[in-house]
């Protein structure tokens, strides 16, 4: 058994599909049905079911590409440990982010990084915060930009930021009117009967800006969902409801759907912070990282 045909079984899961799993390793197709053929004969299990349209992974499969997961994980951990050790620069780091988070903070930071380490080859993944978690509790990410809370256990966490939560209202709103006419602050208690646009499942403020609400005593009226945090400001300023936003990637007035924003009376946070997997080796690379990251939003 050659680490290559763990790589190559491992694609095949990811990809369901032969000619797209070749594509992305680079070989052709009938050599990586050959390496798998002889994978599979040398190990007795059938690890993919094949049809004319589709490939599944069988029970075996989905052990074996489990475990084939873990064990490329660790050789890429020892290889970097031993890059450290010889005090090679080279290497990849692999990022995670939020789509629009990452949007706002990444574009300050990896310039600056690259420049201070230009043969370190960043690689970056976007993904929601679910998908985000599992890929970096699997070690198919090194590190990613998150928002605390952490659902998966078998994370840690350094904290970066901690930044206001802002309330988003249509320009014609009642409490904007109120504000106008001297209301100096806004009670999340006000908005139980208010409809809210919120963020589809799987993203982490999601969560948060419900749990604003039950803390408040009330369930959300979700009205209308989106995955992208820009859609849900959109739809506010064109009046369809209202909704919680970070204060960093608040609009300003030059957007046409630019709704009215408010600061909380409770004054609510959240929390960013760069997530790895606990045990996980740090390398120099995510250490170096992780230190350019802060310094540069110190400055900010």
């Amino acid at each position: 058994m050659e680490l290559r045909q763990l790589q190559y079984a491992l694609q095949i899961a990811i990809e369901k599909n032969f000619s797209r799993a070749a594509e992305k390793l680079h070989i052709a197709q009938p050599s990586l049905s050959q390496q798998l053929s002889k994978l599979e004969k040398e190990i007795g299990v059938l690890l993919f079911q094949r049809t004319t349209n589709s490939v599944e992974v069988t029970y075996a499969g989905s052990l074996f590409v489990e475990k084939a997961q873990a064990i490329l994980d660790m050789v890429e951990q020892l290889k970097r440990e031993m890059e450290d050790i010889s005090q090679m620069r080279k290497g990849k780091l692999i990022v995670g982010s939020l789509p629009i988070t990452g949007a706002h903070v990444l574009p300050l930071v990896l310039p600056v990084f690259q420049a201070r380490y230009p043969e370190i080859e960043i690689m970056l993944v976007e993904e929601t915060t679910a998908n985000l978690e599992h890929l970096t509790a699997s070690g198919q990410i090194d590190i990613s930009l998150l928002s605390l809370p952490l659902m998966d256990e078998s994370l840690t966490y350094e904290p970066l930021i901690e930044e206001e939560i802002m309330l988003a209202l249509p320009s014609n709103h009642r409490l904007v009117k109120a504000s106008a006419d001297g209301k100096q602050t806004i009670q999340i208690e006000e908005l139980a009967s208010e409809p809210f646009i919120a963020l589809k499942k799987g993203q982490g403020f999601r969560q948060i800006a419900i749990e604003l609400c039950l803390n408040a005593g009330f369930k959300p009226n979700i009205v209308f969902e989106s995955s992208n945090i820009e859609t849900v400001q959109s739809l506010v300023g064109a009046g369809m409801g209202i909704a919680f936003v970070p204060h960093m990637i608040t609009r300003g007035a030059w957007s046409e759907m630019a709704p009215a924003y408010f600061s909380l009376s409770q004054h609510p946070t959240r929390t960013l912070v760069i997530a790895y997997r606990k045990g996980r080796y740090i390398s120099k690379a995510v250490e170096a990282f992780m230190s350019t990251f802060r310094e540069v939003v110190e400055q900010q």
